[in-house]
């Protein structure tokens, strides 16, 4: 086995997206988990916008796409016995973003598309093992327990990517403190007849005593249950039970449960890890930041939390100052700690009976304001920043073909947009060049880059892989971006 450079611990979202961003960049992974394969429940139901375009850079979005469906509009169930129909937030597409709604896909759905992605490079989850201790100082040396027996091994990064219990956290010794939020609730995929499953479902909002949420699982025949429960009751997950819970809280005789394919009962939790680094051993996803389910957030931050790290990770081990992966906790534990506040005050919203989920769960306003690795030169005071994410725009090129501008930044690479400029920065193997213009190769026709970046003659708009802005450039700090570059391991 060629030696290993990254080994991962966890293969939910995070791990998998984490190994796919390492692996598209040539780095040797081993990806493990204890559990003795996929996990099939609905769990992280909600992909949201920002998601749908990381997907669609990882090659996965078409595959998560016919897995789902979007959200059925939702029947609100008064006390009273009146209903109310009410729609999910849906921006219409833009130039500038692409996705306007969140798509539904079940968990396991959206695990077996990136497990999919990842077989086309090689690499497997190696189900049914497990990490009993680590080491780390100069590398990373780990004990692994399989079928086959005891193994050790060495690696230069490790990644706890195992959850919420994260055992990688424990052994480094990573606080992990926040509190429990005052609510049990259930959770269980169901196989159930009498509902009118072209709606989602909800009783008595407001009412934590008898709420109940009803949701069809696009393209899976099922419905997912939710409710708060008290803490002092034992709840019955059987068929015969959830039936006898779902009449008592809806009225609703006539909706019967004929199997239950997998349930939870668990408290909320809301909890964020005092680091995500400790020298060679990095935490990410539930391992790093623990949410209640209000708002559709934690599948996507530790998603999002992979495609930060992974760049990183990769350019380092190619020779990128080591202060990189730093930026890795400054830029994405602000991100979790605003995602806690957000998804406690959706709760918070459940409790009353007015939870709005709105553009800011679509984490298409998420940015890296205070990054390390942001430049500007002159500063700007408004409009696109740097550390923002970087809007799309619809270009014609020299032959008069429509291009969308995600469409140069897929891949993994850096892409600098030169507008209107003179010049051009020199040519690099990391680093795509697309100048903008009438004499460019690109042509913003519909003025839809100028709308998004409000580009002054001579800028230079630099992208990360990640696909946020890194450094915009006036035409007299042209000279900057090679120092910058060189910080950041382009080469």
């Amino acid at each position: 086995m060629p030696p290993i450079f990254v080994l991962i611990c966890g293969a939910g979202p995070a791990g998998l997206t984490a190994a796919l961003e390492l692996v598209r960049r040539g780095v040797s992974v081993r990806l493990i988990d204890r559990r003795s394969g996929p996990f099939l429940a609905s769990r992280g139901k909600g992909i949201q916008p920002r998601t749908l375009e990381i997907f669609d850079d990882l090659g996965v979005l078409d595959h998560v796409l016919a897995a789902g469906g979007r959200y059925p509009p939702q029947m609100i169930h008064a006390d009273d016995g009146s209903i109310t129909e009410e729609g999910i937030h849906r921006a219409p597409p833009t130039e500038a973003e692409p996705y306007g709604e969140p798509w539904m896909v079940v968990q396991y759905r959206t695990e077996q598309a990136l497990m999919d992605r990842l077989a086309a490079f090689g690499c497997h989850v190696e189900w049914v093992t497990e990490l009993d201790a680590v080491e780390h100082g100069e590398s990373v040396n780990a004990s692994l327990r399989s079928a086959a027996g005891t193994e050790s091994v060495s690696c230069t990064y490790l990644l706890g990517a195992d959850g919420g219990r994260s055992t990688i956290r424990h052994h480094v010794g990573i606080g992990f403190p926040g509190k429990t939020l005052g609510v049990r609730a259930v959770v269980a995929d169901l196989s159930m007849s009498g509902l009118d499953d072209t709606f989602w479902h909800r009783f008595h909002d407001g009412d934590m005593a008898r709420q109940l949420s009803l949701c069809p699982l696009q393209g899976t025949g099922l419905v997912q249950l939710q409710a708060p429960v008290p803490f002092d009751v034992d709840v019955d997950t059987s068929p015969e039970g959830l039936s006898r819970f779902i009449a008592e809280r809806s009225g609703h005789a006539e909706l019967i449960v004929h199997d239950v394919v997998w349930a939870s009962v668990y408290d909320m939790n809301a909890r964020l890890a005092e680091r995500y680094r400790a020298g060679r051993v990095l935490l990410l996803g539930d391992a790093a930041h623990t949410h209640p389910p209000t708002g559709g957030q934690g599948l996507n931050t530790s998603i999002q939390d992979a495609y930060n790290l992974g760049w990183k990770l990769a350019a380092v081990l190619n020779g990128a100052p080591d202060a990189l992966i730093d930026s890795y906790e400054a830029e994405r534990r602000p991100v979790a700690a605003d995602m806690l506040g957000l998804s406690t005050r959706l709760l918070d919203a459940a409790r009353r009976g007015d939870m709005r989920r709105g553009r800011d769960a679509q984490q298409l306003d998420l940015g890296y304001p205070d990054s390390p690795l942001n430049l500007e030169d002159p500063p700007r005071k408004a409009g696109l920043r740097a550390g923002d994410r970087a809007p799309g725009a619809a270009f014609v090129d020299a032959s008069g073909n429509a291009v969308h501008l995600f469409e140069r930044l897929h891949g993994i690479h850096w892409t600098v947009f030169c507008y209107e400029s003179e010049s051009a920065p020199a040519p690099r193997s990391d680093l795509h060049v697309h100048t903008i213009g009438s004499r460019g190769e690109l042509r913003d026709t519909e003025g839809s880059f100028a709308h998004a970046y409000e580009p002054q003659a001579g800028d230079w708009f630099l992208v990360r892989p990640d696909g946020y802005v890194g450094a915009i450039l006036g035409s007299s700090a042209h000279g900057r971006i090679t120092g910058y570059l060189d910080a950041v391991g382009v080469r």
